[in-house]
């Protein structure tokens, strides 16, 4: 006889299910990072940087590599649902992990937000009805709507719709740069220091870099329901970012060598690449960045609302968001509140403005992580199994930390404000849950 099934709301990690291995991770992660920025990239840096624009990939990556590896190192060690927050607050203490977790999910929801707005335009171009600002409200509405439902059937459903959509949108992307690749005039390509334009346009070129490679942090947030993390984490994430990295490169390269200087006025830069090796390939990558857009939002609310939960479950927030569905074992009212966040942003947000408070959130997070991950390691702390060991001692997190805050120089006044207003509320929502009694801790 099969147990009866739970009536009342279950709480904490106990209650979530390991359903998410290696191969489901990986397809988390690529789907999380390649989401909406990779089908606007390759104009924007051609525009900023010429045909030297690849060094600006190579650069980020340089810069994002050591995050990646601060991210496997200290995910192998802490295996509650959370990331950033659960990583940080296990080696710096409650608040240092609020502060991560809050800063996470701000980043989260602007980049949702984003996201969303940009697919909107981009079913525009396909279907014009939809261009209205009625039936742009109606659509985006549908499509949070959509994202939710199957978040919140169970996160098996969840996970393998986002394997799918990540399956769906990568084919065409690996197709294009293999095709591509054989029609590239060389000459619109350059990896020559000399030929970037300035130091300046570097650094601006850096930070829509970072942002397009951001999507570990936020893939890794539900630890909790991954089976064998000290596993499967590391391996998870280095074999993302490293076919991310080869894939955009391989893009932007393709991009260059086939349009030229015309890439930098694209619209649609992977689908006017598509187009001039076949005209009906346009249709076929517009297509393609929408399903790309869309699986982005699916990774993000996954994701994301486990922060909101692992925020509920320690204290920081109302134990409400730590309650799961009896059936289905998912934190539903944190699936509510960002989606419906997410959703109110998208409609009156566009994408880059949305994308640089994401990117500045990120940076930061990414700086805490990467000290955090030296912490645990210099003190040995591990939860499950034998933990991945960074090498050079502190060489790795040193690089990290030092990319990062070279970076967030570059923030404008206007995303520190959002930032700071943003983390300011949840701050005091956690004064008064404490003046209110009400306790706190990491990762139970």
């Amino acid at each position: 006889m099969s147990a009866p099934t739970p009536t009342k709301p279950l709480q904490g990690d106990a209650a979530l299910i390991r359903a998410v291995g290696a191969f489901a991770l990986t397809a988390a992660v690529i789907n999380i990072i390649i989401g909406g920025g990779i089908f606007r990239m390759p104009a924007t840096l051609s525009l900023q940087m010429g045909a030297a624009a690849p060094l600006a990939l190579l650069a980020g990556a340089l810069a994002i590599i050591p995050v990646t590896l601060c991210f496997a190192a200290i995910g192998s060690r802490a295996s509650a649902t959370g990331g950033p927050y659960t990583y940080v607050g296990t080696t710096f203490g409650p608040f240092a992990g609020f502060i991560a977790g809050s800063l996470m999910w701000i980043g989260n929801v602007a980049s949702s937000a984003g996201v969303a707005a940009a697919l909107s335009s981009q079913v525009a171009n396909l279907i014009p009805a939809l261009g209205t600002p009625t039936a742009r409200m109606a659509f985006l509405t549908a499509v949070y709507g959509l994202m939710f439902a199957l978040n919140a059937f169970g996160v098996k459903l969840g996970s393998r719709a986002i394997a799918t959509l990540a399956t769906i949108k990568l084919t065409p992307l690996f197709v294009l740069v293999a095709c591509g690749i054989w029609f590239v005039d060389w000459s619109q390509v350059s990896f020559l220091p000399g030929e970037v334009p300035s130091w300046g346009a570097l650094g601006m070129s850096m930070v829509l870099v970072i942002f397009a490679y951001s999507g570990v942090e936020t893939a890794l947030i539900p630890s909790g329901e991954v089976r064998d993390p000290s596993r499967n984490v590391p391996r998870a994430t280095m074999v993302a970012i490293l076919l991310v990295v080869a894939l955009y490169l391989g893009l932007q390269i393709v991009g260059q060598g086939l349009l030229g200087p015309a890439l930098a006025n694209s619209g649609v830069p992977l689908a006017e690449t598509a187009a001039a090796l076949w005209a009906p390939a346009r249709v076929l990558l517009l297509i393609t960045a929408c399903v790309s857009m869309a699986g982005f939002l699916l990774g993000n609310l996954l994701a994301s609302s486990r922060s909101l939960f692992a925020l509920g479950r320690d204290g920081f927030l109302p134990s409400a968001f730590a309650k799961v569905t009896p059936r289905h074992r998912v934190p539903l009212l944190a699936l509510v509140v960002h989606a419906l966040l997410a959703w109110s942003l998208a409609l009156g947000g566009s994408f880059d403005a949305l994308a640089l408070v994401s990117g500045g959130s990120n940076c930061l997070v990414y700086l805490l992580v990467s000290i955090a991950a030296w912490q645990a390691q210099r003190l040995d702390l591990r939860e499950r199994g034998e933990p991945f060991v960074l090498w050079g001692g502190p060489l790795i997190p040193l690089l990290a930390v030092a990319a990062m805050a070279a970076i967030v120089t570059t923030l404008s006044s206007k995303e520190w404000h959002a930032i700071g207003v943003a983390l300011l509320v949840l701050v005091l929502i956690y004064g008064v849950l404490r003046a209110l009694g009400r306790k706190v801790r990491v990762g139970d």
